[in-house]
């Protein structure tokens, strides 16, 4: 595994870190190694936009939004 090193990190912040692993019953490392790692596997919202923009490969017009909407009101499948 490689290491990571975090300089200059605010002592209210790491107040906070260490209040929350112990919280968690985990260490430091522990419980950071956890955040990042739940961080890392959600996507991002410019991923999320990317995968809907490579699947997005119909285009609607005008006419047929205002036919579906009308559809709808009026019940019809």
């Amino acid at each position: 595994m490689t290491n990571v090193l975090i300089r200059d990190v605010p002592d209210d912040v790491h107040g906070e870190l260490l209040r929350r692993a112990e919280a968690a019953g985990q260490s430091l490392q522990q419980y950071l190694r956890a955040e990042l790692t739940r961080i890392v596997a959600q996507p991002t919202m410019a991923e999320i936009l990317d995968r809907l923009d490579a699947h997005a490969s119909a285009t609607i017009g005008f006419d047929d939004v205002l036919t579906s909407r009308d559809e709808v009101r009026d019940g019809r499948p």
